[in-house]
């Protein structure tokens, strides 16, 4: 998987109170808190190298005197994390989540100072250790078997330089990619590493992969015309049946990406019989429940992906390449216009409810 990281495990401590003081009724400052705070360029490789030992404790609270019966609070102990953090127990429960630049979340919370309702002792602060799951924020997510171009087709579009070459697994950590447009507009790409089959049962680290799909906004598959073959032991697939099993792996991980408004970009139309091979695959799109019989009944999926659009492309000459990144952008502007519509009539519904 590379050098990039996706996860984290972090130990965390809230600070201690301080002492009270029983002859005055002095209370003691409180503990200090732990912080998650998302921050732009932040990285959980950067966290990992700064704080080898991931251990993070707040300051301790200070103890009542005679010059100041009322301690100070101990200091706040912040840690910037990446947007698009989830925060998990030891459970394995979400107990909290930062998705944009600026968000907090009270990681551990400082213990109570001395005061007559603790007979003036102070309280030890909150311990608990923490996993940081990472899963990416993009607005569209490249989603396909190995080597049907992903990483060719984000160097296209965008000015990423992924690793490029024609065996397999290139792709060993996600690669993000920004399109630009000629009025400054921005769409944000993310390449994620190749799925196989069986991805939802985490075989070729499916599960690393496929959760960063789930915060993207809209899906691109992208499959070779030509069909794809893993290696001499696994069956040859054609380009409709890679759509198939991409469906199914996607359905059987989390069933809502089915809902993610997706388009396809059929790749590698240089190749001879590109066109023939179109052809009977535009066919197969039109009444994919006709043949799904061509899958073997456990690889089928329930329910096929409706594509927005189909968009045929070569990312070695160039063909449809400014198609592709049209179609995107209209994909993610219709999707943002009907938010706004719902949000709009919203508001207006409750304006007359109230």
């Amino acid at each position: 998987y590379g050098n990039f990281i996706d996860d984290l495990r972090l130990y965390v401590r809230g600070g201690a109170g301080g002492m009270g003081y029983p002859r005055l009724g002095g209370e003691g400052g409180r503990g200090g808190d732990v912080w998650f705070v998302a921050q732009e360029r932040t990285t959980l490789k950067s966290i990992r190298e700064r704080y080898p030992r991931k251990r993070f404790v707040a300051g301790t609270g200070a103890n009542s005197s005679i010059k100041a019966l009322k301690g100070e609070k101990g200091k706040d102990c912040e840690v910037h994390v990446p947007p698009g953090i989830s925060v998990l127990g030891d459970d394995g429960k979400q107990i909290g989540e930062l998705n944009a630049a600026g968000e907090r979340f009270l990681a551990a919370r400082g213990g109570l100072g001395g005061s007559l309702a603790t007979n003036f002792l102070p309280c030890k602060g909150q311990r608990r250790t923490l996993l940081l799951d990472l899963k990416l924020i993009a607005d569209v997510g490249l989603v396909g078997f190995p080597n049907a171009g992903k990483s060719s087709l984000l160097s296209k579009i965008s000015h990423a330089k992924p690793e490029i070459a024609d065996y397999a697994f290139t792709t060993i950590q996600p690669e993000l990619g920004k399109i630009m447009y000629a009025d400054y507009k921005q769409i944000l790409v993310a390449d994620l590493p190749g799925l196989i089959e069986g991805a939802h049962a985490n075989k070729g680290r499916g599960h690393k992969f496929l959760k960063h799909v789930e915060r993207t906004k809209h899906l691109l598959l992208v499959v070779d015309i030509s069909g794809f073959q893993l290696s001499k032991k696994t069956r040859f697939r054609t380009a409709f049946e890679t759509i198939l099993l991409l469906t199914k792996e996607l359905e059987l991980y989390k069933e809502e990406l089915l809902t993610k408004p997706a388009l396809l970009a059929i790749n590698k139309m240089d190749l001879p019989c590109a066109k023939d091979n179109l052809n009977e695959l535009m066919k197969q799109l039109q009444n994919p429940q006709d043949f799904l019989h061509l899958l073997q009944e456990e690889a089928s999926p329930e329910n096929t992906i409706k594509f927005r659009d189909i968009i045929p492309i070569s990312t070695y000459t160039g063909e449809g390449i400014e198609e592709l990144k049209a179609c995107v952008r209209k994909s993610l502007d219709e999707e943002a216009e009907q938010e706004n519509e719902e949000y709009r009539k919203n508001k207006l519904l409750l304006l007359q409810t109230s």
